[in-house]
Protein backbone atom coordinates (compact mmCIF):
# COMPACT_ATOMS: atom_id res chain seq x y z
CA UNK A 1 0.00 0.00 0.00
CA UNK A 2 2.81 2.36 0.70
CA UNK A 3 4.28 1.52 -2.27
CA UNK A 4 1.63 2.40 -4.08
CA UNK A 5 1.28 5.71 -2.43
CA UNK A 6 -1.73 4.95 -1.51
CA UNK A 7 -3.14 7.99 1.23
CA UNK A 8 -4.80 6.04 4.70
CA UNK A 9 -4.80 6.03 8.33
CA UNK A 10 -3.73 2.93 9.90
CA UNK A 11 -4.72 1.33 13.44
CA UNK A 12 -2.73 -1.10 14.51
CA UNK A 13 -4.80 -3.78 16.11
CA UNK A 14 -2.94 -4.84 18.92
CA UNK A 15 -2.81 -1.88 20.80
CA UNK A 16 -6.28 -0.53 19.68
CA UNK A 17 -8.79 -3.20 18.99
CA UNK A 18 -12.10 -3.12 17.62
CA UNK A 19 -14.38 -3.41 20.06
CA UNK A 20 -17.56 -5.69 18.88
CA UNK A 21 -19.82 -2.65 17.98
CA UNK A 22 -17.02 -1.22 15.83
CA UNK A 23 -16.63 -4.89 13.95
CA UNK A 24 -20.41 -5.31 13.92
CA UNK A 25 -21.23 -2.04 11.83
CA UNK A 26 -17.60 -2.85 9.77
CA UNK A 27 -18.96 -6.14 8.72
CA UNK A 28 -22.60 -4.83 8.30
CA UNK A 29 -24.52 -7.14 5.88
CA UNK A 30 -21.11 -8.84 4.65
CA UNK A 31 -20.31 -12.55 5.79
CA UNK A 32 -18.43 -12.27 8.86
CA UNK A 33 -16.04 -15.90 8.08
CA UNK A 34 -14.49 -13.77 5.32
CA UNK A 35 -13.12 -11.74 8.57
CA UNK A 36 -12.07 -14.66 10.34
CA UNK A 37 -7.85 -15.57 9.90
CA UNK A 38 -7.44 -19.42 8.93
CA UNK A 39 -4.09 -19.45 10.37
CA UNK A 40 -4.80 -17.98 13.47
CA UNK A 41 -3.69 -20.50 16.65
CA UNK A 42 -7.11 -19.99 18.15
CA UNK A 43 -9.15 -20.49 14.68
CA UNK A 44 -7.13 -23.80 14.57
CA UNK A 45 -7.96 -24.51 18.54
CA UNK A 46 -11.50 -23.80 17.86
CA UNK A 47 -11.72 -25.56 14.77
CA UNK A 48 -13.52 -23.17 12.93
CA UNK A 49 -13.11 -24.50 10.13
CA UNK A 50 -15.46 -27.28 10.66
CA UNK A 51 -17.45 -25.52 13.56
CA UNK A 52 -18.14 -21.58 13.02
CA UNK A 53 -18.38 -19.63 16.03
CA UNK A 54 -22.19 -17.38 15.92
CA UNK A 55 -21.57 -13.97 14.48
CA UNK A 56 -22.46 -12.57 18.17
CA UNK A 57 -19.45 -15.31 19.29
CA UNK A 58 -17.21 -14.46 16.60
CA UNK A 59 -17.07 -10.54 17.05
CA UNK A 60 -16.51 -11.42 20.89
CA UNK A 61 -13.69 -13.59 19.72
CA UNK A 62 -12.08 -10.80 17.37
CA UNK A 63 -13.04 -8.17 19.64
CA UNK A 64 -10.58 -10.18 22.23
CA UNK A 65 -8.18 -11.50 20.12
CA UNK A 66 -7.67 -8.90 16.76
CA UNK A 67 -5.42 -11.85 15.94
CA UNK A 68 -8.14 -13.75 14.78
CA UNK A 69 -9.22 -10.71 11.95
CA UNK A 70 -7.92 -11.33 8.72
CA UNK A 71 -5.69 -8.38 7.99
CA UNK A 72 -4.99 -6.10 6.49
CA UNK A 73 -8.10 -4.27 6.10
CA UNK A 74 -8.49 -1.78 3.84
CA UNK A 75 -11.82 0.03 4.30
CA UNK A 76 -12.40 2.80 1.32
CA UNK A 77 -16.03 4.63 1.19
CA UNK A 78 -18.00 1.23 1.16
CA UNK A 79 -15.45 -0.83 -0.55
CA UNK A 80 -13.38 -3.07 2.45
CA UNK A 81 -10.74 -5.40 1.35
CA UNK A 82 -9.57 -8.32 3.62
CA UNK A 83 -6.08 -9.70 3.45
CA UNK A 84 -3.49 -9.09 0.90
CA UNK A 85 -4.86 -8.53 -2.71
CA UNK A 86 -1.94 -6.29 -4.54
CA UNK A 87 -4.31 -6.00 -7.47
CA UNK A 88 -7.29 -4.91 -5.90
CA UNK A 89 -4.78 -2.63 -4.27
CA UNK A 90 -3.31 -1.41 -7.38
CA UNK A 91 -6.83 -0.61 -9.17
CA UNK A 92 -7.79 1.23 -6.02
CA UNK A 93 -4.86 3.15 -6.39
CA UNK A 94 -6.26 4.21 -10.03
CA UNK A 95 -9.10 5.29 -8.97
CA UNK A 96 -7.61 7.58 -6.26
CA UNK A 97 -5.19 9.54 -8.25
CA UNK A 98 -6.31 13.12 -9.53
Amino acid sequence: MLELKLNFDSRDLDKQPLSETELDQLIGARDYKEFLNPRNELYRERNMARKLPSRADALKLMSRNPNLIRRPLLVHGSQIIIGFDEATYRNLAKTMKP
